[in-house]
């Protein structure tokens, strides 16, 4: 072993993966839930026992110079090994250790995963469970092609890359303000276009509901568009216009608003995935399992 790799500290590959990844040294520090000064201190250990500048810093962020991209790459291969060692290690204990890794959106963290993980948890009490809330599915199938993740909660049809099951189907209502009249179970396009709309600002939700929106006979404002689904459902309460979002996110309706169907009904499809062809532990097998068997579990949740 040279002098060089024996000084090599696997938070410095950490830290460099993150800060590429992420493009600043803070969201770095933030996602490997260390300081900043931390991030800066290991990258720059590394470049002074390579010899080599890893990250050209600037004014927009921190990007790889070409000899550290290559470098980048290997320490990506290296996480992964050891990721691999780790899922070999978890076949080895069985179903008496382990853990399982879940990457998923909000609205499935809070009304779909308590009840499944209480079942699970139930059968399997020593598997570690760990979730990874995102705004988006896009970023929870990053997780699974990064090997963040061993399962994860998307919107089907999911791409080649993974194996899926569908879960469940969410609609998307409308949220009418404690003020608005009295309305059947389903508003018309007019009746809509009486308000302010309040949508999600994530991508996959706002394009397709502005896409969705075009079915429209009349023109429809899109007034706000926010991240947080506890703030949407807020603003609709205080008056502010009516809200276009899933059953799920919207979830529990506060007393005092009323959830009405589209017009022209919209709906998520949402499954679970894991990538394919990879090799996958008992824990998440057992986890999978579990899920699939927790149908009632999941319909009351979206009733």
């Amino acid at each position: 072993m040279s002098d060089i790799t024996s000084k090599i500290k696997l938070s410095q590959l950490r830290a460099l993966v993150a800060v590429a990844e992420q493009g600043n040294f803070s969201t770095a520090a933030l996602h490997l839930e260390i300081s900043q000064s931390a991030v800066s201190h290991a990258i720059a250990a590394l470049e002074e026992d390579l010899g080599v500048v890893l990250l050209a810093r600037g004014r927009y962020g921190a990007h790889p110079t070409p000899v550290g991209e290559r470098i980048i790459a290997h320490a990506r291969q290296v996480l992964q090994l050891l990721e691999t060692m780790a899922k070999e290690a978890n076949l080895e204990k069985g179903l008496h250790g382990g853990q399982v890794r879940i990457a998923c959106f909000r609205s499935v963290a809070t009304h779909i995963l308590p009840a499944v993980i209480a079942q699970f948890r139930s059968n399997f009490p020593k598997i570690a469970i760990t979730i990874t809330e995102h705004y988006d599915y896009i970023n929870v199938e990053q997780d699974l092609r990064e090997g963040h993740a061993d399962l994860g909660f998307t919107y089907l049809p999911a791409s080649d890359e993974f194996e899926t099951w569908e879960l469940l189907r969410d609609d998307y209502i409308v949220l009418l303000p404690p003020t608005a009249p009295n309305i059947t179970q389903e508003i018309n396009w007019q009746q809509l276009a009486a308000y302010p709309l309040i949508v999600p600002s994530t991508n996959t939700c706002s394009i397709r509901i502005r896409n969705h929106l075009k079915f429209s006979d009349c023109p429809l404002n899109v007034a706000y568009e926010v991240r947080e689904d506890s703030t949407i459902v807020s603003m609709v309460a205080q008056g502010l216009g009516a809200a276009i979002l899933p059953r799920l996110a919207a979830e529990p309706v506060p007393r005092g608003l009323q959830a009405c169907t589209l017009p022209t009904p919209l709906e998520r499809v949402i499954g679970v995935a894991v990538l394919a062809d990879t090799l996958q532990t008992p824990a998440v097998f057992a986890f999978l399992d579990v899920l699939k068997k927790s149908e009632q579990f999941i319909l009351k949740a979206v009733v």
